[in-house]
């Protein structure tokens, strides 16, 4: 029988949320603040380091932020995470509440709010701005949840899997794929190769596409060293995810690579994801360079609506 983690030893879990107004930031403080975490909204950046060196907390910590905050810069909130993730009494995690933008828009509608970057124009002004200076955020994420198509309720559902206390939730799993031209994703705990596998970017018919098309993830899985690599990994998390769990981890973070991380690492993401969420494990998945590729489309979008 494996021994329970010594809470005096243990890393203290802190959990930064943040995510566009309206993607339900305040939702997700009330859920956590229910479940049993000591929860301090709008804490200055700057005030964040004083918090941590101070006496140890009894109860994991959810901190709210919000662009909004008069020292809030993407630089400010990396220093901070660099620095709770240097720190060895804490394990810090990145959550981001995201939602599509025409969701966003009908949420101000309904309550006739003005948004808070924008309160003398249209919300949907407001709304790109914010989303603008977010977009790095969002890529950094540990957690992402988009909120687009959740109900209040389903938002609680959807935390309480990732942040409840242990034995009353499930160790959360983020999967990232990602491109080795840019670099290994911040946060990972392990990484797979899978530049083994045969490259769907040279077959004319696929190049455009994404491992996210089936006709993409039959070529990669069609690869003669597929099977054995898909049984391997298979065997290899179900020997880790109890373990880890057991241990008392709340979160894994795994990434696949490959080159150009837009065939091979995002079919196998996709394929391992699907694998353990039949299992029952809670996953979340992210695709760095698709993602990075949306919002630059995105962005020269609004630059021809401009």
């Amino acid at each position: 029988m494996s021994r329970a983690p010594d809470p005096s030893t243990a890393p203290q879990r802190v959990v930064l949320i943040t995510g566009p107004s309206g993607a339900g930031r305040s939702t997700a403080i009330n859920v956590l603040e229910d479940i049993g975490y000591e929860v301090i909204d709008n804490l200055p950046l700057s005030l964040m380091p004083r918090l941590i060196e101070g006496p140890a907390h009894d109860r994991p910590l959810a901190l709210g932020i919000d662009v909004r905050n008069r020292d809030f810069s993407v630089d400010t909130l990396w220093a901070v995470l660099d620095a709770l993730r240097a720190h060895p009494r804490t394990e810090p995690q990145l959550l981001f509440l995201d939602c599509s933008e025409e969701v966003l828009v009908r949420r101000y509608a309904e309550t006739r709010r003005r948004h808070p970057l924008a309160p003398d124009e249209a919300p949907v002004d407001g709304i790109r701005r914010e989303s603008g200076l977010l977009v790095p955020v969002r890529r950094r994420a540990d957690i992402l949840i988009d909120t687009s198509a959740l109900s209040p309720n389903d938002l609680r559902t959807e935390l309480a899997g990732w942040f409840a206390p242990d034995g009353t939730g499930h160790m959360g799993v983020t999967l990232q794929s990602f491109s080795y031209k840019r670099g290994l994703p911040v946060g990972l705990d392990m990484c797979f190769d899978c530049r083994f596998l045969r490259n769907p970017h040279w077959e004319a018919a696929l190049r455009p596409l994404t491992g996210l098309d089936p006709a993409v993830a039959r070529y990669v899985a069609g690869d003669q060293r597929f099977d054995a690599f898909a049984l391997q990994l298979a065997g290899l998390f179900d020997l880790l995810l109890p373990g880890f769990r057991a241990a008392g981890k709340a979160h894994l973070s795994v990434g696949f690579g490959c080159t150009g991380g837009q065939h091979r690492s995002v079919a196998v993401t996709e394929w391992l994801a699907a694998g353990l969420a039949e299992r029952g494990w809670q996953v979340s998945i992210r695709h760095r360079e698709l993602e990075r590729r949306s919002a630059a489309e995105a962005a020269r979008g609004q630059e021809r609506d401009a």
